[in-house]
């Protein structure tokens, strides 16, 4: 494995682990040629669904494409990255066990927001204004409802703490 950092190539694993759902192993790995540690995962590969646009284009799953657009809804979000490649493992999971060769963006876009959801409701908004093309507020209010959050305007709680 090259270093991401230098490019060297000789890089020690000093620490490995199976995932929750143990169908991936996260390894810590440690250049020799800079000192820098970095993280690879390791899974099976295994041919996904191909993904039908809305227009009826016909893309190849692209988990790189996936993880950019949900890494945009939870900029600046207090989500970890193993929190994230989790969600994104579920959604893959969710791809495999449908069993089809094909999948509607739209049943995507629905498996992410639901992941979303339950990583960061702001993120989940976000992610839903822009899959769902919000025209105006209200739709994002509606958004907003939709995850439950039960503080009133005027309670004055910061930080979309919620009742629940």
């Amino acid at each position: 494995m090259r270093c991401p950092f230098c490019g060297h190539h000789d890089t020690q694993v000093v620490e490995t682990r199976d995932s929750d759902e143990g169908d991936s192993t996260r390894r810590r790995r440690k250049c020799h040629g800079c000192d820098k540690r970095f993280t690879t995962y390791e899974r099976a590969e295994i041919d996904l669904p191909a993904i039908v646009k809305r227009d009826g284009r016909r893309t190849d799953y692209d988990r790189a494409k996936l993880k950019g657009s949900m890494l945009i809804a939870l900029r600046k979000r207090p989500v970890s990255a193993e929190a994230l490649e989790g969600a994104l493992e579920s959604i893959e999971a969710k791809l495999r066990q449908c069993g089809e060769k094909e999948v509607n963006s739209t049943q995507l876009g629905e498996w992410v927001m639901r992941e979303l959801r339950k990583l960061d409701k702001v993120a989940y908004v976000r992610f839903a204004s822009v899959y769902r093309s919000f025209d105006d507020v209200s739709e994002f209010v509606a958004a907003i409802k939709e995850t439950g959050n039960k503080r009133g305007a005027k309670d004055g709680a910061k930080d979309g703490a919620s009742e629940d």
